[in-house]
């Protein structure tokens, strides 16, 4: 898949990226994604099997750095690990939308509307791999990137999930309906998941959190999705919500399957 550096507007972009904890650096490392050195804390006294395995195997460096670089470097949950890399390389949203075909699979795409929360769009990423995501699909301008919490959360995911970033997604949604595909928008008041039929290409959109999806971006949508709940919380975290709809994309894809 072809690839490139993606500048974010505003912002400066680093000539090396952190990430931190156990399966982000395990993932990073088996994936074959070029690592500058792993960091491990002298605080940590157990061997890491994959250590002496993998990294040793790629003559990865391994440093060691005392508990408060650690913890002043990373929020909890760092593990005593963390690897330095060279900048993330993006999908290109062409290739990206190139890829099923060539897989001679039913396109699947999930694009983020301005999520800001870098744990839900890690959380996102993890469910996206583990549903057959094609792709996810960030906006530049008011997103969460792939930082160093957003690649955690993900446990590893974010190593093999392609992602694209665009200066806008209301562009990458008419693209996608060019390609034959169906915009679902995830909304509270939309048409309750289960009466849909989700077999066919499809790119859901989701929205940010609290906010939901802009009002453009909704208008842009061939059809908005809501969650029957019963609750008397009438909201569901973003993941939770696009695990929700993307796995019923799949229930869906398989009873397709089950019948041919």
């Amino acid at each position: 898949m072809k690839t490139r550096r993606t500048e974010q507007a505003g912002k400066s972009r680093s000539h090396e990226e952190w990430i931190y904890g156990l399966n982000p650096v395990r993932e990073a490392i088996r994936s074959g994604r070029r690592i500058k050195s792993v960091i491990i804390s002298t605080s940590r006294k157990e061997k890491i099997p994959w250590i002496e395995g993998d990294i040793a195997l790629r003559g990865i460096p391994v440093k060691r750095a005392d508990r408060i670089f650690f913890d002043s470097r990373f929020p909890k949950g760092h593990q005593g690990i963390a690897a330095v890399l060279p900048p993330r390389e993006y999908a290109d949203i062409e290739d990206l939308f190139d890829m099923p075909s060539r897989r001679h699979e039913v396109p699947l795409f999930l694009a983020l509307d301005c999520l800001e929360d870098p744990r839900n769009l890690g959380a996102i990423l993890r469910v996206a791999d583990a549903a057959g995501v094609h792709g996810v699909i960030l906006q530049a301008h008011r997103s969460a990137t792939l930082g160093p919490e957003a690649v955690k959360a993900s446990a590893g995911a974010s190593e093999y999930m392609p992602v694209a970033v665009v200066p806008n997604i209301k562009h990458a949604m008419k693209e996608s309906k060019a390609r034959g595909m169906t915009v679902i928008g995830a909304e509270a008041d939309g048409r309750p998941l289960w009466e849909l039929d989700l077999g066919g290409p499809v790119l859901v959109v989701v929205g940010s959190e609290g906010k939901g999806l802009r009002r453009t971006v909704r208008e842009g949508c061939d059809v908005l999705a809501g969650i029957p709940m019963k609750g008397r919380i009438n909201s569901l975290n973003a993941s939770v919500a696009a695990g929700v709809v993307i796995f019923e994309i799949m229930r869906q894809r398989w009873r397709i399957t089950e019948h041919d």
